[in-house]
């Protein structure tokens, strides 16, 4: 497990939720290649869908950027090792 190796570079999600997806993400890596980062990030937003509900998004990669609009407190940005993770709930209209 990886969980004490993450570091979050933005969030507004509360602590409790924000340990969750650092223990996802540490899970994931478990399981997969850490080449694999769509299995990755598949596996986090699986998983927030069933603690959260449905509409969370998961970008896992060692270099993107991106640009959308967020439900409020449902947003982090960590990394682990070389990769980085962006997991939000997108906004509704």
């Amino acid at each position: 497990m990886r969980e004490g190796k993450a570091m979050v570079k933005e969030t507004d999600m509360p602590v409790k939720m924000q340990l969750q997806a650092m223990a996802c993400a540490s899970q994931a890596l478990d399981l997969y290649d850490v080449s694999d980062c769509v299995s990755i990030a598949a596996h986090i937003k699986r998983e927030f869908d069933k603690m959260y509900g449905g509409g969370w998004q998961c970008v896992v990669g060692s270099n993107f950027g991106c640009f959308f609009t967020h439900t409020q407190g449902t947003f982090i940005y960590f990394a682990v090792e070389s990769l980085n993770f962006l997991i939000f709930k997108g906004a509704s209209s």
